[in-house]
């Protein structure tokens, strides 16, 4: 059977056996918050529409026991992982719709409403935490589908549209969008990105295309120690300002969830300075933030590796940790360049050893530009990822595969320092989480996630369902925050985008016409720009 595009419908079964299933058309409805152990379930009897496939899993993401970690070599799921099958009754039965409704949960009005979209790509849509090898090649895509976000900016279901419209039609919405001819995708995840500091180095752009190296103008002053010394003599406020307008132009690029890193400090003083900007944005913004200290970006003037290592772990991590105690600056994890002529292996090891101490992911820089073993000691310290990694060695390849350790593939780093581009196919066939981040920073100047997984698809030979993915549910992932984004699936953040487009794969295909194609940007349901 063809889809009302005319290509054939997308299910479930290409990854799951039939007794793993739920019926066609199934459209479910759920509280964001925990579901009780017990639930009264209804089965409506709702007419399908030909050619509208879609198939959802209930999921209980919020206040209960998490999901166990997903299997190695697959989307991250074995069945053994999943829900109990669908009992043979209702797997007969011609019903074209599933809700369950939890008294009292879904009365009352609803935050958002998206309407009879060409496609809703769910990316994925059985509760996976990352997706890899085959699952990557065929994303989860509904035609001719609706979606309801609650008022507590979490989704409430997906399904056909005339199901979703026969199943809310008493119920009110404080906004609809009408998608016709329309693509909604999930909010984009950038996980790597540098966004707080002063000074810009636009003239190291033309040093560079005259032939100095990254490490010929970090070595001569520039590069990161231009920018500390600028960044330290900024106020507060001006870093606050331009953050803000940073994160304005990524989301209006269509990210919804950015990792934001210090690094522009080196010293206790400034880093804090940074982490509070970036605590106020969190606190302010709608973009979603993960927080990262990266006190360890680069070795102050004046002192060794080992010397500021033991300034990072003796004075810098234990005020973190008073500050998260008291709630006054939230930290997820940290980071460490590592790097030939700046961080070693050994104080590298003492740093993120010393953050994972006080309950920081690990999620650094590793095997940039040299071969360090990076990868290796980042599984053998149990790192969430590994960032760059275009000298990464065939064993440290291997190791993440093992570990489900994230690799973060910064394409326009690799491109705007004329670097061999990391190996991305190789990662992706042996099974490595990769995503996808923007590295933003005075060197690598890109706000735009359509364009980084453009970028991943030319350069780097990745499909655009691999870059999708790289740049949504396995982004997330690297954050440690897939169990609530980077996929459109009942229970999770309603963190969306709609383009203007028939199929999602413009968004890729369209290299540089993001700004055209995007018209609305939703986060927690709420739309956060409209064109």
């Amino acid at each position: 059977m063809q889809s009302a595009s005319g290509r054939a419908p997308t299910s479930l079964g290409a990854c799951f056996p039939p007794e793993n299933r739920l019926p066609h058309g199934v459209v479910l409805a759920v509280p964001p918050s925990a579901l009780p152990r017990t639930v009264n379930i209804n089965f409506p009897q709702i007419k399908r529409k030909q050619g509208r496939p879609a198939s959802l899993a209930v999921r209980k993401l919020q206040g209960e026991e998490p999901l166990p970690r997903p299997a190695l070599g697959t989307g991250g799921y074995t069945p053994a992982d999943l829900p109990p099958p669908v009992p043979a009754e209702l797997s007969a039965s011609p019903a074209a719709s599933l809700r369950l409704r939890v008294p009292g949960d879904m009365a009352g009005g609803h935050r958002l409403l998206l309407e009879n979209a060409r496609q809703v790509v769910l990316v994925c849509a059985r509760g996976e935490r990352f997706l890899t090898r085959d699952a990557l090649r065929s994303l989860e895509v509904l035609e001719g589908a609706s979606l309801v976000v609650g008022t507590d900016g979490f989704i409430k279901a997906i399904g056909p549209a005339d199901a979703i419209q026969k199943q809310f039609s008493e119920e009110t919405f404080e906004e609809r969008i009408d998608c016709s001819g329309k693509c909604i995708l999930p909010g984009l995840v950038d996980a790597h990105t540098h966004p707080v500091w002063a000074g810009e180095r636009v003239h190291e752009f033309a040093m560079k295309l005259a032939g100095a190296t990254y490490m010929d103008i970090h070595q001569a002053g520039g590069g990161i120690n231009f920018t500390v010394e600028r960044t330290r003599q900024a106020s507060e406020e001006e870093l606050y300002s331009s953050f803000q307008q940073r994160l304005g132009c990524m989301m209006r690029a269509g990210t919804t969830l950015v990792e934001c890193k210090s690094g522009y400090g080196l010293n206790l003083e400034t880093e804090l300075k940074m982490l509070r900007v970036i605590e106020r944005a969190r606190q302010e913004l709608d973009i979603g933030i993960s927080a990262t200290y990266c006190g360890a970006h680069s070795v102050p003037k004046g002192k060794t590796a080992s010397e500021a290592a033991d300034d990072i772990i003796k004075n810098h991590l234990p005020r973190l940790k008073e500050l998260g105690r008291n709630g006054e600056i939230h930290v997820d994890n940290i980071d460490v360049f590592c790097e030939k002529d700046v961080f070693d292996l050994d104080s590298t090891r003492r740093i993120l050893q010393s953050g994972k101490d006080i309950g920081l992911q690990i999620n650094f820089h590793g095997d940039e530009l040299h071969p360090m073993k990076a990868a290796e000691l980042g599984v053998e310290l149990g790192a969430q990822a590994i960032s760059h990694l275009e000298e990464v060695s065939d064993e440290g390849i291997a190791a993440m595969a093992s570990a489900r350790c994230s690799a973060v593939l910064l394409p326009t780093t690799a491109y705007m320092l004329r670097l061999k581009q990391p190996r991305a196919r190789k990662m992706l066939d042996e099974g490595v989480i990769v995503a996808l981040g923007s590295d933003f920073n005075p060197n690598a100047y890109c706000f735009s996630m359509p364009m980084v997984m453009h970028l991943a698809c030319v350069n780097m030979r990745m499909s655009m369902p691999e870059a999708l993915a790289a740049a949504t549910i396995n982004a997330a992932y690297a954050l440690g925050k897939s169990h609530t984004q980077g996929s459109l699936e009942v229970g999770k953040q309603g963190d969306l985008i709609i383009i203007n487009s028939p199929r999602w794969e413009h968004l890729i295909y369209q290299f540089g016409g993001h700004h055209e194609l995007i018209d609305y940007v939703i986060a927690k349901g709420k739309v956060i720009y409209k064109k």
